[in-house]
């Protein structure tokens, strides 16, 4: 292996914290890692969020090593309380072992699992059929409460009321490091800055359980200035499957982001060489729009393919050059008597989840928030039909500067 992978990270700015820095930069340098990060199936397709990891494992992978996804398929039934105010809701069995399968699959797009170069598991096969008292006695008594209860993940639930139930989450964590470091040898843990304490505590049960070395690194928290997670948006998160959140509006999310974001953004979601992500990021004024462009379509390209990423980019491009529409736009097609009755604007931005309520599509419009096909409209009772259209037979509606929704009539 020539540039040392743990290098690699650093520069791209991945890494936050690592238990054992030097120990682990050595490791990863002479020898094949199988190493693993933790997925839990909360939902049916993986986030923007999710992407920053996948990433790390990617990089992980080409530089030699191998990656363990682990699906949460056991743990997903309790839920992680760190960073929520609020207990996770229940999930059923069958819902969560979908939504495992959907992860399963997504990430086969990114990682190479074949020929055991990448290691899939689920700890639902280990933890739901656990004894309790066995369980206690071989991982319960290595965890000491005072220290647990300073843990940050604990701390900001502990005023709302933590639940036992909750506070199993680290143990049962902790178990699948040490269940993976005996099944497949697995030395390191990865994740998200906020694992740090579960981390840690994996880390230690396999050292006091084995005598033997375990690694944990964590990686930044995609975040805006503002310290919000990114990869949400006013519909909500920003999904990777294309049924969820299409390449266009995936490529509008990463186009219009914040221009002190594009440089970090640049790094660690895209794989070019760190002399042209300096380049980029350090453009300024109107150029800084070139440089965003250049990540949109290098995300987009990684998470949906050249041709959706080609589509994303022309359909950007072309409603910039004023206005004119684009098949791969997001569009909503109402019936031609829809259109022959009229039809207010405020149904048209609900319907294209341009607002997110009626009173929020009208506090939009009447401060000149809202133009059709270029044109301001204030009169949020106003109705548009078919005499309306463009010269393409469509209404493209927009909202500030940076959402766009295109109208047919079938």
């Amino acid at each position: 292996m020539s540039e040392n992978i743990y290098d690699v990270l650093l520069e791209r700015g991945f890494i936050e914290q690592a238990t054992h820095e030097a120990e682990i930069k050595e490791l990863l340098g002479k020898e094949k890692v199988t190493f693993y990060i933790g997925f839990d199936a909360t939902a049916d397709s993986l986030t923007a969020g999710h992407f920053l990891t996948v990433m790390a494992m990617m990089h992980m992978q080409r530089a030699g090593h191998r990656p363990i996804a682990l699906l949460g398929g056991g743990t997903t039934m309790i839920g992680d309380p760190t960073g929520k105010s609020d207990m996770r809701s229940m999930m059923t069995r069958e819902t969560i072992d979908h939504n495992a399968q959907c992860f399963k699959e997504q990430l086969s797009k990114f990682i190479d699992f074949d020929d055991d170069k990448a290691i899939i598991a689920n700890n639902a096969d280990w933890l739901l059929n656990l004894n309790y008292v066995e369980f206690l006695r071989e991982v319960g008594v290595h965890f000491s409460v005072n220290k647990m209860l300073t843990a940050e993940c604990y701390k900001q639930r502990m005023e709302k009321g933590l639940t036992f139930f909750e506070f199993n989450y680290m143990l049962m964590q902790s178990y699948d490091f040490w269940v993976l470091y005996k099944k497949y040898g697995c030395q390191l843990q990865l994740g998200g800055n906020d694992q740090w304490s579960n981390i840690l505590g994996g880390v230690d049960l396999i050292r006091r359980k084995e005598q033997a070395p375990a690694f944990g690194l964590t990686f930044k928290l995609l975040t805006t200035s503002e310290g919000l997670k990114m990869g949400k948006t006013m519909k909500g998160a920003v999904w990777l499957n294309p049924e969820k959140t299409s390449p266009y509006e995936f490529y509008q999310y990463w186009r219009n982001i914040e221009d002190v974001k594009v440089e970090e953004c640049l790094g660690l979601l895209t794989f070019l060489p760190m002399d042209e992500v300096r380049r980029l990021g350090a453009l300024e004024g109107a150029e800084i729009n070139h440089a965003k462009e250049v990540l949109a379509y290098e995300i987009t390209k990684i998470v949906h393919g050249e041709e959706e990423a080609n589509k994303a980019q022309e359909a950007a491009k072309s409603l910039f050059a004023g206005g004119v529409t684009s098949e791969n736009m997001p569009t909503t097609t109402y019936s031609s008597a829809t259109f022959e009755e009229g039809i207010d604007l405020i149904t048209m931005m609900i319907d294209a989840k341009l607002a997110t309520s009626r009173s929020d599509a009208r506090r939009n419009i009447e401060q000149g928030g809202v133009s059709v096909n270029d044109v301001k409209v204030t009169d949020f009772a106003r109705k548009f039909t078919s005499n309306d259209f463009d010269a393409d037979g469509a209404l493209l509606v927009k909202k500030g500067k940076k959402a766009y929704h295109l109208f047919r009539a079938e």
